[in-house]
């Protein structure tokens, strides 16, 4: 018979002939050698050594079968397939490699886990190379202060760097999406709180024609509202058209991004509210909006992304200018996105400076209003920065004051009035009207002990010794024809 020391990590051989206790006492120990060794949790993920080194080692396998292939093997050529060939093969042997040690299930989690770590790095890496490149392009523009506070009015495009600017770009594009995140921002959220709020066979013909607004073309935007407002109204190309066609591609965007996010709002908060009493639009108001506060943030971030960057239905509406225009109802005005792509379209290298400088700001533009917006949505749900904090502390203090103001007792209702507290000695003592003795009255003398009076009292810390109850047999009256406590006298 073999018992495995658990402590030790070594079986132990116990003979056959032994007796039972022998293998009772010898399994006893080994339960509480068991029992008092530490908890150690799994470790789940992190570095580990031979991770790092299957990494390392599968990366260096996938580059020399790459260079065999390309090089010795096979006709292949072109930086591109190299790279996929390299990494195609670093996959495979590092699956390999993990297999020697782990099942299959870690086997897949390390891999995803590998290709998930590339998607990212090859996002990052292109959004840094996008700016960087961007940043590069217009450093030459970005330096002048000129650049920011005049417009192109006289200068061309033979000019220097120390003329002319973009200010009249920049403050129509602020202008242009001022008005079409005041059209925006309630329309699309108070159409995402109907689809959420309110389904119905409406709703969802709703949902369909938002879903499908999603792919619209700018070009297509750009037209309706050239052909509604300037061909049919007579109206002239202004900031404020542009700033309509800019929210008819925003609107969809916001619609749909808030939609989704009032979506994951618990229902439970929302039918607690219900509970206590409040109407639908109180609970929209006060419960479902600030839950979803970050998240409907993000979603006119997404929006502002998309309209901030069109430049076609701008281009039909508003025209262009080289000259600062700050009246968005009348007079041609000019956005960044159509600035630069004015600017980069000319061979004269200072207006290709003045382009990338123009979507350096741009980009900076966007950033900008990303933080402003965090900043108004706070964190997510469940999450309160100090200023929500301390705002939560005084409503709460609001509200403790009011409830107790409102659960106070009043005079006329608990405490005596002057004339009830001198007529408190005459009225009659409670009880004496129906024979039973009054609180405030002594005890009477000829009552009957019960044979627990007669024990000695406990000490302190100790709790009073407690008879067995009588029968009911032994129940005696009392005068007022009830039961009386054989410990107490009372009646009940």
């Amino acid at each position: 018979m073999t018992v495995v020391d658990l402590e030790k990590g070594a079986p132990q051989d116990v003979p056959q002939d032994a007796p039972e206790g022998a293998a009772a006492d010898t399994a006893a120990v080994a339960a509480v050698a068991v029992a008092a060794l530490p908890d150690v949790p799994r470790r789940i993920g992190g570095v580990t050594r031979s991770g790092v080194l299957s990494v390392f080692g599968a990366a260096a396998s996938g580059l020399c079968v790459a260079l065999l292939l390309f090089g010795e093997l096979a006709p292949f050529s072109g930086a591109l397939g190299f790279f996929v060939t390299a990494y195609l093969s670093f996959l495979g042997i590092y699956a390999v490699l993990t297999g020697l040690e782990e099942d299959g299930q870690a086997v897949r989690d390390r891999v995803m886990t590998i290709v998930l770590w590339t998607a990212g790095g090859l996002m990052f890496t292109a959004l840094t190379m996008v700016v960087g490149f961007t940043a590069w392009r217009g450093r030459e523009a970005l330096p002048h202060a000129n650049f920011f506070t005049q417009d192109m009015q006289a200068a061309g495009p033979l000019d220097p760097l120390s003329d002319g600017g973009i200010a009249h770009a920049m403050l129509g594009t602020l202008i242009m999406i001022a008005i079409a995140l005041t059209i925006t921002v309630p329309l699309g959220l108070a159409c995402a709180v109907y689809l959420n709020q309110i389904p119905g066979r409406f709703s969802r013909f709703v949902r369909t024609i938002v879903e499908a607004m999603t792919a619209l073309p700018s070009i297509v935007a750009g037209l309706m509202v050239y052909a509604v407002w300037i061909l049919g109204l007579g109206m002239q190309k202004s900031g404020l058209a542009a700033g309509f066609a800019i929210s008819v591609m925003m609107l969809p965007i916001v619609i749909r991004a808030a939609d989704v996010v009032l979506r994951l709002v618990p229902g439970n908060l929302t039918e607690a509210s219900e509970a206590l009493g409040a109407p639908r639009w109180r609970t929209v108001w006060h419960v479902v909006l600030p839950t979803a506060r970050s998240g409907l943030a993000t979603a006119v971030i997404l929006g502002t992304a998309r309209g901030i960057g069109e430049t076609s239905p701008v281009l039909l509406t508003a025209g262009f200018t080289a000259a600062l225009n700050a009246d968005p109802t009348s007079g041609p005005m000019v956005s960044l996105p159509l600035a630069v792509f004015n600017f980069v379209k000319s061979p004269e290298p200072t207006m290709i400076a003045r382009g990338f400088g123009a979507a350096a700001v741009l980009m900076a533009l966007v950033l900008v209003l990303f933080v402003i917006a965090r900043v108004i949505g706070g964190r997510g749900p469940g999450h309160q920065n100090k200023r929500q904090a301390r705002r939560a502390a005084r409503a709460s203090r609001r509200d403790a004051t009011r409830f107790a103001e409102l659960h106070t007792p009043g005079l006329e209702l608990f405490e005596p009035g002057p004339s009830e507290a001198d007529d408190h000695s005459e009225r009659p003592q409670r009880g004496a009207g129906n024979g039973a003795p009054s609180p405030d009255a002594p005890a009477p003398e000829n009552v009957e002990q019960a044979p627990e009076a007669d024990a000695p009292e406990p000490a302190d810390g100790e709790s009073a010794p407690q008879g067995p109850p009588a029968p009911d047999h032994e129940t005696r009256t009392g005068g007022a024809g009830g039961n009386t406590d054989p410990a107490t006298g009372d009646s009940h």
